[in-house]
């Protein structure tokens, strides 16, 4: 079955081309992102391929069905981009990776965490200059902080697991409790409850409406004063421009992300010779106590080769069944 497999990176063609050694999938590769004007690349496949910044809206499935595309596989968990009603509609079946690397997730968040409270990334830019001066470099024992996660899924419960293994004291909030953290010694608390309490808050819930802006600027004028806010889960879990306010009057101490709700058609691409032109992100680098990773959270050996053996798994049994195995 020919697959048309969009915002392709050179480690997305490895990881794919591996997993489909034996070739039973003709695999095309375009570098541009599908959206309803670049849909026309699929003409010809049977399947589209998309990662998180790809558009799957209405009109690009409309388009893609005009092509005759029957199935998008998302290379990813999340499909909050994606109009399933419209794909069903359309005849376009939608599956996804539920599960490639929760560890991968939460040791980023971890990572970032620990380089932006003992400044990390600023000592690594002195040093290289010459200056070795402590000033301006001040931190924070991880030890002993309360940080309470917002969602306490597979990531959730990794990242659990390590900050206990910090000395934390970890709180949660997630519609269903997870037993395993509740016996390993995690309080559940209602989510504003977890905002005055926690010196470190980390993000690692799926976006819905419900919780789109879950984190705006009545959720942060409650939280504990300094406090770090860490989002390795959607962009737009977190209203920027609210976080920027916190930010210039000190009541967010510092904010750490792998993901921006601004990120479609920034992140994954280099732009390092052309202007910014994204104000509300401009803004954020101007901060010293923000650090940005460009949504590379994922981006491990072990992820990728989950991501991709789970992908080439369900266009097989597409082509087989008509059915993938992990539908949406």
């Amino acid at each position: 079955m020919k697959t048309a497999i969009f915002g392709t990176r050179p480690y997305d063609r490895a990881f794919l081309e591996q997993a489909n050694g034996r070739g039973t999938q003709q695999l095309e590769f375009h570098e541009a992102r599908l959206t309803a004007t670049t849909a026309s690349l699929a003409a010809g496949s049977a399947a589209v391929c998309v990662f998180v910044n790809d558009v799957l809206d209405a009109a690009t499935l409309a388009a893609l069905a005009r092509l005759g595309v029957r199935l998008a596989a998302l290379r990813c968990s999340g499909y909050s981009a994606v109009d399933v009603p419209a794909a069903r509609k359309l005849g376009i079946t939608v599956c996804r990776v539920p599960t490639y690397s929760p560890a991968a997730v939460a040791e980023h968040a971890i990572a970032l965490i620990l380089a932006l409270d003992r400044k990390i990334h600023r000592a690594h830019n002195r040093i290289r200059e010459g200056n070795f001066a402590l000033d301006g470099l001040l931190g924070f024992n991880l030890s002993g902080k309360t940080v309470g996660i917002l969602g306490t899924g597979g990531i959730g419960t990794a990242m659990a697991h390590i900050l206990a293994g910090f000395g934390c004291t970890v709180i949660a909030t997630d519609p269903l409790p997870n037993p395993e953290l509740v016996a390993a010694g995690v309080r559940y608390v209602p989510r504003e409850e977890l905002f005055r309490q926690s010196h470190i808050v980390t993000l690692h819930c799926p976006l819905t409406p419900a919780t789109r802006h879950v984190v705006d600027a009545a959720m942060l004028a409650l939280a504990r004063p300094g406090f770090m806010l860490v989002n390795t889960g959607r962009g737009a879990l977190v209203d920027t421009r609210a976080a920027i306010d916190a930010l210039k009057t000190g009541q967010l101490g510092n904010f750490a992300l792998d993901v921006y709700e601004g990120e479609e058609g920034l992140f994954f691409e280099d732009h390092s010779g052309q202007v910014l032109q994204d104000d509300v992100f401009a803004r954020l680098l101007t901060f010293p106590n923000v650090l940005i990773t460009g949504h590379q959270a994922f981006l491990t050996t072990e992820a990728l080769t989950v991501i991709a053996n789970t992908t080439i798994a369900n266009l097989d049994a597409f082509e087989q069944t008509g059915r993938p195995l992990h539908q949406v």
